[in-house]
């Protein structure tokens, strides 16, 4: 017999989505567009840059036919500015999320969480919604392509840690209605916090409503006991 799977994805199930998402190459051999379920790739000329799924970027970097560039964010100096923001600057909220592409007639497809927020060309002062997963991917695969990758994964665990601390604060503000902000967290760390704060918000919805059923009681003895006043005093007793 099976055992139940917990609500929510997966850390590699997360992984799985995040190679959909788009970074920079620049190819050492030519290769023609591919057309993929997700859309036609824009064909490998080197060394023109192009945008790809990391996952056909990987594939390409094993076979040591491209090269990927490292989003601006992953950068040691701007993992620092968005460390030094969450800690100093902004003690209680998150960094704030790239902003959104100005959807247009011709470019309608563009939605959230598969932006070209990874690419050579993204902000470098936020963090995109698969942050922690690719900087992991980038640093396992591609490592060699980055600045300083020791620095690199230095800064992303501190991150990483400052960030789940906040989440693990936050709950401390929660009441029964289980409203949380989460807004700039990362899909790794949305799955995460899920189990953790999914068992805060049942408790206190337990506790809310046993203190609910108490009050009703004592509404429903006070009622007896003025029932019984007044039946007594038509006995006259």
């Amino acid at each position: 017999m099976a055992l139940p799977l917990p609500p929510g994805l997966m850390p590699a199930e997360t992984a799985f989505l995040c190679e959909m998402e788009l970074v920079t190459v620049v190819p050492r051999q030519r290769l023609e567009a591919l057309n993929l379920l997700g859309g036609r790739t824009e064909p490998l000329q080197p060394p023109r840059r192009a945008n790809i799924p990391l996952w056909l970027a990987l594939l390409l970097k094993r076979q040591r036919r491209a090269n990927i560039l490292p989003p601006p964010w992953l950068h040691p100096s701007s993992l620092e500015n968005i460390l030094d923001f969450e800690t100093r600057i902004s003690s209680e909220t998150f960094s704030p999320p790239p902003p959104l592409p100005r959807i247009t007639a011709l470019n309608n497809d563009a939605s959230p969480p598969f932006l070209e927020s990874s690419t050579a060309d993204a902000p470098a002062d936020s963090l995109p919604y698969h942050w922690l997963e690719l900087g992991e991917i980038l640093l396992d695969a591609a490592s060699d392509d980055l600045v300083d990758p020791n620095a690199t994964r230095r800064l992303m665990r501190d991150l990483r840690e400052v960030r789940m601390a906040k989440m693990r604060s936050g709950v401390s503000v929660l009441d029964a209605s289980g409203v949380v902000s989460l807004t700039g967290v990362g899909a790794m760390e949305v799955g995460e916090g899920r189990a953790f704060i999914g068992g805060v918000i049942d408790g206190l919805r337990k506790i809310s409503a046993s203190q609910e059923q108490a009050r009703r009681d004592q509404g429903d003895n006070a009622d007896d006991d003025d029932d019984t006043v007044g039946d007594d005093e038509a006995m006259g007793l």
